[in-house]
């Protein structure tokens, strides 16, 4: 084991952290703005519940890796969509802020955010919906009761309620896209385990690009276990999920990370 060459590509790590967190960070939330109105019509067979059903089968239904390529590679087989805004920006944008940022098929950055975001949009609808079937029907009653009509009761009520009962699953979801943002280095982009490969290559080496990797992802691993601890313990006490049992037979409870129960 080499420490040295560790040591001087320890910027090219840093730069892998960076585009990782970033990466997961950015899908995790576009994910949630998806999920959002997928879970709330699925949850109440709205209009579109079957066309949300479809999708969150679909994306939960295959593989990460084969989603990622089918966008990055597949789509640019297509004329129309090379000849078309999806591959760059218009020509009037050239030289604009609107023109750098925007989202082009030919990037593997903004290919990868897109595959990301849709498929942690389909696991986190099923963690949301599992949350919304869980509330307690008291809870909606008495917000009914109180005068609060069905748009208030689902803002105010449904889903804070709903998204504190999942917080344990979203800590799972969190852990999952982080493992699985590797995908990103398969189609170029030098996150954490690009930045591996790139000093295995560089010093004909064979295990300390990997073990590097392996570390940084099990510190950030770590601490966004520990950070959900917290959270759980201060939102989750009352609910009697994992961190408190009664007397006797154990409490049925929710999953999470404390149970190791990630997929």
């Amino acid at each position: 084991m080499n420490f040295e060459i560790i040591l001087e590509a320890w910027p090219l790590f840093a730069k892998g952290v960076w585009i990782t967190l970033h990466l997961t960070v950015l899908a995790l939330s576009l994910g949630f703005v998806i999920a959002l109105p997928a879970a709330l019509s699925l949850h109440h067979k709205g209009r579109f519940h079957r066309v949300w059903g479809a999708y969150v089968y679909v994306f939960r239904g295959t593989p990460l890796l084969v989603q990622t390529y089918l966008i990055y590679y597949g789509l640019s087989q297509f004329d129309w969509v090379r000849s078309s805004f999806l591959w760059g920006a218009p020509g009037f944008l050239d030289g604009t802020w609107l023109g750098a940022v925007w989202p082009s098929l030919k990037s593997a950055w903004w290919c990868a955010l897109i595959a990301f975001s849709l498929n942690s949009g389909a696991y986190q609808a099923e963690i949301l919906r599992g949350g919304l079937a869980v509330v307690p029907e008291g809870e909606l009653e008495g917000a009914k009761s109180l005068g609060l009509n069905p748009s208030q009761v689902t803002r105010l009520v449904l889903l804070p309620s709903a998204l504190r009962r999942a917080l344990p699953q979203y800590g799972n979801e969190i852990v999952f896209m982080l493992h699985g943002s590797v995908v990103a280095s398969v189609i170029t982009i030098q996150d954490i385990l690009g930045a591996g490969r790139t000093l295995n290559a560089r010093h004909y080496v064979a295990y300390e690009g990997f073990l590097t990797s392996a570390a940084l992802y099990m510190a950030i691993t770590f601490a966004v276990v520990w950070v959900f601890r917290l959270v759980e313990r201060r939102y989750l006490r009352h609910l009697n999920i994992r961190t408190a049992k009664p007397k006797g037979a154990g409490a049925p409870g929710i999953a999470g990370i404390g149970g190791v129960a990630w997929r």
